[in-house]
């Protein structure tokens, strides 16, 4: 008998390169920001005198404050998780068109502000980008709310709703608005200029206490 034991050789462990160590933290980092602007979206508040059809939350905070560390793509991807989850929990009860608006305006919104900031890394280069970021998204809103989104709806309403019904509903809690120009500028302009100044302000107040630690979880 053989005393000799012929053995394979037992390869060592292969190393996880600490690039993609990095990448598999970053994508969990905008995964639990994207968890965490769905969560802010169930503390809203509603203006009725200016929107009936939307509410302020402050779900743009994370998404911005991600994409100032994650970049670009780590912004979309925390959008992208927020829209999937809301869709999973909550459903639509816009036949998709609020979800739709939501992932145009927060896109119109971070990235701007996104793309400014990484090439300007001072509070100066926040404050522009957001500034930036604010004023496409007020245009991307009156278009979408006039051009796509809220013809759309009313298509997919079969009926129920018209533009007139819409304009009566938003008359009859602020006379100003009496047709499609009043209701871009007395309730479209006004309420998403409300909501991107007050996300723009905690975002300047909390990016530099909260990018430290979430810088960290991605080293």
């Amino acid at each position: 008998m053989n005393t000799e034991e012929t053995m394979a050789p037992v390869s060592a462990p292969r190393a996880i390169h600490p690039r993609r160590t990095v990448e598999v933290r970053r994508l969990t980092m905008a995964a639990m920001l994207g968890t965490v602007a769905f969560a802010l979206m169930y503390f809203n508040l509603s203006i009725p005198l200016i929107s009936l059809f939307a509410e302020f939350d402050l779900s743009a905070l994370p998404e911005l404050l991600g994409g100032f560390i994650l970049g670009p793509l780590g912004a979309l991807l925390i959008v992208l998780v927020k829209i999937a989850l809301i869709l999973v929990f909550k459903g639509t009860t816009s036949m998709f068109t609020g979800e739709v608006q939501n992932f145009l305006l927060s896109v119109a919104y971070v990235l701007p502000a996104v793309f400014y900031y990484r090439r300007h890394r001072t509070k100066k280069g926040a404050m522009i980008g957001l500034l930036l970021g604010s004023v496409c998204s007020i245009v991307i809103a009156v278009f979408t709310n006039l051009y796509l989104i809220f013809p759309a709806y009313i298509y997919l309403s079969t009926g129920q709703l018209s533009w007139d019904k819409i304009i009566a509903m938003c008359h009859d809690v602020n006379p100003w608005i009496r047709d499609l120009p009043t209701f871009a500028a007395f309730s479209v302009v006004p309420f998403n200029l409300i909501s991107r100044s007050l996300t723009s302000m905690l975002t300047l107040i909390t990016y530099k206490k909260i990018s430290v630690p979430l810088k960290k979880l991605i080293q």
